[in-house]
Formats: structure tokens, C-alpha cells, sequence
């Protein structure tokens, strides 16, 4: 990963991390509803968090899900932190009521995250 990249210090991923706290798996068409941001940024973005260690992901037929990594006491600190209100609750709810009325979510079989 390049260390000049600051992962938390984005918004979008910063959104991106806290949406995938509360909804547990997300894909990209997902994110690219619920939080209004362009594909190739959400998977520049994807990508980031990837290499950083902070997601990993699963494909399921076309789709490709993401969800949060096992991440250390350290890391999940950071992360509770934006899910309480360091990503504005606002942010939050609108692109989970968008990401509800999204009629192109894909559907999934529910795995559990071992």
C-alpha cells in the first residue's frame, strides 16, 4: 500500500466504513447508490481500503461483496467512533434509506462472517 494515502482521511471512505459497520456487506452498485458517489471513485476507493487491510470481499456470481476485515482493538475503536458520529449521523441515515429503496440491490445469500 502507498503510505502516503491517509484511509480515514477521506470522507468517502470514511462513509464507506461506516456503512459497512451498520449494514454488514455492501457491494458497489450498493455504495453507489446509497452514498451518491461515482463507480470509479467508490472502486478507486474500494481498492484503498482493500489494500489497507480495512475490508475484504467475496464474490457471489457477478456480484462482489465487501465487508469490514478482523481488524485490531485499535482499528475498531476508529470505527465506532465514525459509526457514533464521526461520519454525521445525517450522512449515515440518508444513504441508508437510499441504499432501502435501491431497486437494483442485488440479492444475496447470507453468510456469516466467520
Amino acid at each position: 500500500m502507498n503510505p502516503n494515502v491517509d484511509l480515514l482521511g477521506d470522507r468517502a471512505r470514511r462513509s464507506m466504513l461506516a456503512l459497512l459497520a451498520v449494514e454488514g456487506e455492501v457491494c458497489v452498485c450498493e455504495f453507489v447508490a446509497a452514498l451518491e458517489e461515482l463507480q470509479p471513485s467508490v472502486s478507486r476507493n474500494l481498492g484503498l481500503l482493500r489494500e489497507g487491510g480495512w475490508i475484504t470481499s467475496r464474490r457471489e456470481g457477478t456480484w462482489v461483496h465487501y465487508r469490514l476485515a478482523r481488524l485490531p482493538k485499535w482499528a475498531q475503536t476508529m470505527l465506532d467512533g465514525l459509526v457514533i458520529g464521526g461520519v454525521p449521523p445525517d450522512i449515515i441515515r440518508d444513504a441508508r434509506s437510499r441504499l432501502a429503496a435501491f431497486p437494483g440491490r442485488p440479492l444475496r445469500t447470507r453468510r456469516k462472517v466467520a
